[in-house]
């Protein structure tokens, strides 16, 4: 087994949320203060969403804070394109910052919004950073030469959903873009692929984990792979595991909001080398599990394909 399941799962639920909402899910982890801190989408009555944030000591037992972290703004830029709501938060810490990458929603698409914090309490809304329609951006917890650098994934109907990279010396203007990894034909991530947490940095690449969609009879299932990106050039992807790493099988993955998904915006790395991956399951509720790093990286370097 890659993932070994907690046996507590699911850690959270809308039932752990001390204010309405009908789902805790896509949750971004990292660890701050010595305590590993979440936050986590949630669905409200509307159909729109909004950005909570809870707390823990030991990364399974979370308690969540008395009111949301981040609700749509009011007005200006962020306030217009944030009219449907804010989804799907990952963190990355660098240089000191915890970067927020979030998913922003409006009659005009979906772009990718950024935000700064230092303490988890105060925020600085910095850019939105793509234009639409673009999801799934994960940023690098180092810069490269100078610039830094980011996963996302557009939207095409061209070519099948992929992972691309771009870089940025600001954090504002991102460009010099280019297609790293595709969907494989008739595999299990053929439908589209997208990233999943921020990149972990190992003695042979940044180990990535990303999500892979496959279209069945009874719709779409989704599940986790990885990939392993070069250290000096994460434009070069040295492999992508040919096995998923995590499928829907739990109860609350296979039936929930949306069946069938396993969905992660966030792993935290541990100094036994081990990592904490946390998950959705179905939409609804958030689970955590863990892995062996350097087998997921065995995973992508003996077990591989192309990435294209």
């Amino acid at each position: 087994m890659t993932v070994r399941r907690y046996q507590g799962n699911p850690i959270l639920t809308k039932k752990d949320v001390p204010y309405p909402v009908e789902t805790v899910h896509n949750a971004g982890v990292t660890k701050f203060d010595n305590r590993y801190v979440m936050l986590f989408r949630s669905h409200l009555r509307s159909g729109r969403s909004i950005i909570g944030i809870a707390k823990s000591v030991d990364g399974y037992n979370f308690t969540v804070g008395p009111e949301p972290f981040i609700t749509p703004a009011a007005d200006g830029d962020f306030g217009e394109y944030e009219e449907y709501g804010v989804e799907d938060p990952r963190i990355c810490l660098i240089d000191g910052d915890y970067l927020i990458t979030y998913s922003a929603y409006s009659r005009h698409g979906v772009r990718i919004g950024l935000i700064r914090t230092r303490d988890f309490k105060s925020i600085e809304r910095v850019a939105l950073i793509t234009q639409a329609d673009l999801r799934n951006v994960v940023i690098f917890p180092e810069k490269f030469n100078g610039r830094y650098a980011r996963l996302d994934r557009p939207h095409s109907e061209i070519s099948p959903w992929s992972i691309w990279i771009s870089y940025s010396t600001d954090l504002i203007h991102w460009g010099d873009s280019r297609v790293v990894m595709k969907p494989v034909k008739y595999h299990w991530d053929e439908m589209k692929i997208g990233p999943g947490a921020t990149p972990i940095k190992t003695n042979e690449g940044w180990l990535s984990i990303y999500h892979g969609v496959f279209q069945t009879m009874d719709g779409s299932v989704y599940r986790l792979g990885v990939a392993l990106h070069d250290l000096k050039d994460p434009s070069k992807v040295l492999g992508v595991a040919d096995e998923w790493i995590l499928q829907p099988e739990a109860e609350w993955e296979i039936t929930g909001y949306v069946h069938n998904v396993v969905f992660s915006c966030g792993a935290v790395p541990e100094d036994d080398g081990s990592v904490k991956i946390y998950w959705a399951g179905a939409d609804t509720v958030m689970c955590v599990g863990t892995a062996s790093i350097g087998g997921l990286v065995e995973l992508c370097l003996t077990k591989k394909r192309p990435p294209m």
